[in-house]
């Protein structure tokens, strides 16, 4: 259903179950899954792909070139997956030569005032609370909560799980499994209530908190923690995971607290 009072460009690919309110603009080059709802007063820009069964609410706009002074005007793309909602003046860039694209996977939630900027990769099932702000390049993993008015500096990456405090200012990689809380932000345990919820159970998760005692609890750097891990736990692929993220992290974890 399209309002008359709405503009969508002739060249935009847009089944007949999508509901288009007054008011929204929509540019060419767009595509939109079934079943999504765009609200009054949204603007989808050129190179958007929406999946299905998404709403996106008044004052967002997807698909705005990037803020970066070294984007040259190349075809990239802005992706949202499927059964997500996009909340009030939320902000999604497109891509620059640097990844081609920025993505929000499926079944998230964007809630009014974030931004995700060019070439970021957010994850399936993940929660990005009110006004957080997230670089160029940031990756956020499945699962993944963050709480409002985040602040998430260029190429970091939060891993699978995690949950972050509000009003966080993140410089570093936060792994996968645990909270991030405090200034500066840092591990403050095992995410165990999120990991319940989801069907983890007591072995796996008290598996978890033996490999971050070895990192964060113990006086190894981190080099020699991931070899003392490797060396005398068992392997599970929470252990394998969180082996390979610290591996390759490339701007370093947070640190302890303790």
């Amino acid at each position: 259903m399209k309002q008359p009072l709405a503009y969508i460009h002739p060249a935009a690919k847009i089944p007949s179950s999508v509901v288009i309110d007054p008011f929204v603009t929509i540019d060419q080059n767009v595509e939109i899954g079934e079943g999504t709802r765009i609200l009054s007063g949204a603007t989808i820009l050129e190179g958007t792909r929406i999946g299905s069964n998404c709403t996106i609410f008044p004052g967002a706009v997807i698909g705005a070139i990037p803020q970066d002074l070294k984007y040259q005007g190349e075809d990239t793309l802005a992706i949202i997956g499927d059964n997500t909602t996009i909340r009030e003046c939320v902000t999604v860039n497109r891509g620059t030569a640097a990844r081609g694209k920025t993505v929000v996977g499926n079944n998230c939630l964007i809630m009014a005032y974030s931004h995700v900027a060019h070439d970021c990769i957010v994850g399936d099932n993940v929660i990005i609370s009110n006004a957080t702000q997230l670089a160029g390049e940031v990756v956020v993993d499945n699962f993944a909560v963050i709480g409002g008015g985040t602040l998430v500096h260029q190429f970091c990456h939060l891993g699978t799980h995690v949950m972050i405090q509000g009003g966080a200012l993140i410089n570093k990689d936060i792994p996968p499994y645990v909270k991030a809380a405090r200034e500066p932000i840092a591990y403050t345990g095992i995410n165990s209530i999120g990991l319940r919820r989801r069907g983890f159970s007591n072995e796996t998760i008290r598996d978890i908190q033996e490999i971050y005692r070895y990192i964060y609890m113990s006086s190894l750097n981190v080099s020699d923690a991931i070899e003392r891990i490797e060396a005398e736990l068992p392997a599970t692929k929470e252990r394998d995971e969180i082996i390979q993220f610290v591996r390759n992290s490339k701007r370093g974890i947070i640190r302890g607290y303790f």
